[in-house]
């Protein structure tokens, strides 16, 4: 039985890696570059690199960042945030990332998801299913760093993005985000009879939590501010990765 993936995910707005809490207050880290370079030293198993104010700003991706961030990961990398198009895509391959991460353009066009898969493969196209409770007290899927919702369960649409050719799914709570809470164990035993694998995330405290996810049925396990912080306080910044891995 292979070793269950465990994947730093680092966020950043601009040339900064920033890290927030429930998607809000974004908590300046230091230079993404540095911490690439620290998790190679680390060996992490993978790496997804986030922009969070592309799509809300309305920006093309920063293709020169991803081009250096690429450049000094020596672990496998994926990358979301302002990817809109077939075009855009290829162009982010083509800089060396392995893995393309889609969020505010499922809400906008579906389609653009069996254009990437049908070129590059269903294992490199990811959904970033972030969800929270709407005003009703739903769970429902949202976009736009949590700014917009769809009327539709959290299952539903993932298995309609599957029949798109979504090939993975970060599964990520936003009220957990950053909380240190543990991961949402009841969405993650829901979504575990997907075709694909599910990447559990928002609120890893320890590798408990990490152990947790995986027995209700996560395939790897994500996290950002475990990986960024000493002893969980976001007044000590840390880059790190655990020692005791699954």
């Amino acid at each position: 039985m292979s070793r269950t993936r465990i994947i730093p995910v680092l966020t950043i707005m601009g040339n900064r890696l920033v890290k927030t809490v429930k998607f809000k207050n974004p908590n300046y880290i230091g230079d993404p570059l540095n911490a690439i370079k620290i998790f190679n030293e680390k060996r992490v198993d993978e790496l997804i690199i986030l922009d969070i104010e592309a799509s809300k700003q309305n920006k093309e991706p920063n293709y020169k960042l991803i081009y250096e961030m690429a450049g000094e990961a020596f672990m496998p990398l994926g990358y979301g945030g302002g990817i809109k198009t077939l075009e855009q895509a290829k162009k982010i391959f083509g800089l060396g990332i392995e893995k393309v991460v889609l969020n505010s353009v499922l809400q906008e066009n579906s389609k653009v998801i069996t254009q990437i898969a049908s070129i590059y493969g269903a294992q490199s196209v990811v959904m970033s299913l972030d969800f929270k409770k709407n005003i009703l007290g739903k769970l429902r899927p949202h976009f736009n760093s949590g700014k917009a919702y769809i009327k539709k369960d959290i299952k539903s649409f993932a298995l309609e993005m599957i029949e798109y050719g979504i090939g993975e799914i970060i599964l990520q709570d936003i009220d957990r985000d950053g909380t240190f809470v543990g991961y949402n164990l009841e969405m993650i035993s829901e979504l575990k009879s997907l075709s694909i694998p599910i990447v559990a995330m928002g609120g890893c405290n320890n590798t408990q939590n990490m152990k947790e996810a995986v027995a209700n049925g996560a395939n790897a396990i994500a996290a950002g501010s475990l990986f960024v912080y000493r002893n969980n306080d976001p007044k000590s910044i840390l880059i790190n990765y655990p020692s005791e891995v699954l």
